[in-house]
């Protein structure tokens, strides 16, 4: 476990439906890797350090599980038996992967590869563990950072410092597990690492597999010093406390009156701040928010001329 997790950590984002949406039902988004960024995150590389009768029966693990996976879901939405699914999609699964398993030997016989039929196979077995291994690790990951007032981080996902930045604790309970993102280093797993952790299933290897999956990063993201959160992915009940928003420097004030307004019942308990620049430098800090001034000139009311000036009435 990791012991010197940071006591707040903050998410930033752009104001919109979903954002309000998050923060009034108190809810957090779990996104799916192949979605972010960076298309390196969360891709693995695999490299084999196993023989050809491990990487078969990995690959057959692999694939049954998935196959097995897919048709369950199928089945189920047909409304059959649950005995009689389970073992249906079982025998889907293992005819998927001796399928699986045969194509590969015999493609292996190509004489267009130069290496030998058994190291020919290896390869193969190692690049189908691969894409198996990158279709179904399907875990969702929920991205913070332990900084609030980085300019990058509110260019990239403070829409251009017009966003927002929501601030959470970690004191709820069961405690969170928070997970701190490796910067640098190879993005590679080895074949023994993803047996221990699916064929022996280890709960230690397991953990080695989702840190070297889930949490590497490449160095030049460092600035983002970034913590995540994994779970099942699309939309989760938060686990964090939320404790205060920030609003970016370019922040509208109608934004920042439909936020408040929106949170007005957890007024007593999260705060709100605005971000503003430090004179002379490129250092960004916050300050509270003065609600009162702020609900004084908003909502605000359209008037014509004509009823601007309308003649007072002296009764």
């Amino acid at each position: 476990m990791v012991t010197n997790q940071p006591k707040k950590i903050y998410r930033y984002q752009r104001f919109n439906t979903t954002a309000i949406e998050s923060l009034s039902y108190d809810r957090l988004h779990f996104a799916d890797p192949a979605a972010f960024n960076d298309p390196l995150d969360c891709q693995p590389r695999v490299e084999s350090d196993s023989d050809k009768n491990t990487l078969r029966q990995l690959l057959t693990e692999l694939v049954r599980r998935r196959v097995g996976a897919e048709a369950s879901v199928s089945l189920k939405n047909a409304k059959l038996n649950s005995e009689k699914v389970a073992a249906h999609a079982k025998k889907l699964g293992e005819h998927a992967a001796r399928s699986k398993l045969a194509n590969i030997a015999y493609n292996a016989t190509n004489p267009e590869y130069e290496a030998t039929d058994e190291k020919a196979e290896c390869w193969l077995l190692t690049t189908e563990i691969e894409r198996e291994l990158q279709r179904q690790y399907d875990r969702g990951v929920c991205c913070f950072s332990a900084s609030m007032s980085n300019p990058l981080l509110w260019s990239h996902y403070g829409d251009q410092h017009r966003g927002l930045c929501i601030g959470y604790g970690l004191d709820r309970r069961p405690k969170p597990r928070l997970h701190k993102v490796i910067y640098g280093g190879r993005r590679t797993v080895l074949t023994s690492l993803v047996a221990q952790a699916l064929i022996e299933e280890d709960p230690m290897a397991q953990k080695l597999l989702d840190r070297n999956i889930l949490l590497r990063k490449a160095s030049p993201w460092s600035y983002e010093r970034e913590w995540r959160l994994l779970g099942i992915r699309g939309v989760q009940e938060s686990v964090l406390s939320l404790k205060d928003v920030t609003f970016g420097l370019r922040c509208s004030s109608a934004v920042m009156h439909a936020v408040i307004t929106a949170l007005d019942s957890r007024e007593d308990t999260v705060q709100f701040y605005e971000m503003y620049e430090v004179r002379g430098s490129f250092k960004l800090k916050r300050r509270l928010v003065d609600i009162d001034e702020l609900r004084v000139d908003l909502p605000h009311t359209a008037q014509s001329c004509d009823e601007m000036f309308d003649p007072i009435d002296e009764n």
